[in-house]
């Protein structure tokens, strides 16, 4: 993907925040700290767009981000052993599942997960809530650097299983290394398509 602008937008909390509905949206999800900030910003060839943090739980809004005036992407708030206050974490469910529910621009959800923990209940009930819903789940396992080869084959074979998904669908991104990072995009791009053309690398990602 060639990425000639890459801006955010706004933060919401309630429906009537949300900027208009103008663009096809893809959100990211995932536990806290699984690498999702780093994950959008090799995406879109930028260090800071979106801020990333050593303490988790620092997303507490939906942020709206514009790509190439084409799309958007919004980083949705993450869950799991985040250290805020428990009042805002049961805000979170709610805040999440409407604009889940209501947003007529959104094309699919880039789950995402640590390769290094075995997905779980969270992973489970976001992938079921998401099928019951209609909208596409793009499982996408970050932080593969962090593995050796054989270990990374192994963890990968298994959550695969766990997930009762192939293999070749459950892809391995790292930031480091910016291995998936075409394959994502492809995944993406098919996404959004056919609402809007967009213009792709010619080099495919053979990490």
């Amino acid at each position: 993907m060639i990425i000639k602008s890459a801006e955010f937008v706004t933060s919401a909390v309630k429906k009537d925040q949300y900027p208009p509905s103008e663009l096809p949206e893809i959100a990211f999800a995932g536990k806290s700290n699984v690498g999702k900030s780093s994950l959008i910003n090799t995406l879109l060839n930028r260090k800071q767009l979106v801020k990333t943090s050593s303490t988790p739980g620092r997303t507490q809004l939906i942020n709206f981000f514009r790509i190439n005036d084409a799309m958007m992407f919004v980083d949705l708030p993450g869950f799991g052993y985040a250290r805020v206050p428990e009042k805002i974490r049961k805000e979170w469910g709610p805040m999440i599942e409407t604009y889940l529910t209501s947003r007529e621009t959104l094309r699919g959800v880039v789950l995402i997960m640590d390769i290094r923990r075995e997905p779980g209940k969270y992973e489970f009930d976001l992938m079921d809530w998401l099928s019951h819903h209609n909208i596409p789940c793009l499982p996408v396992m970050t932080k593969a650097d962090k593995l050796k080869k054989n270990a990374r084959i192994l963890q990968h074979q298994k959550a695969a299983e766990i997930l009762g998904m192939e293999q070749n669908d459950l892809l391995l991104f790292s930031t480091k290394s910016r291995q998936g990072r075409e394959m994502v995009w492809d995944e993406i791009t098919r996404l959004v398509q056919p609402d809007i053309p967009l213009e792709t690398t010619q080099t495919e990602d053979k990490k």
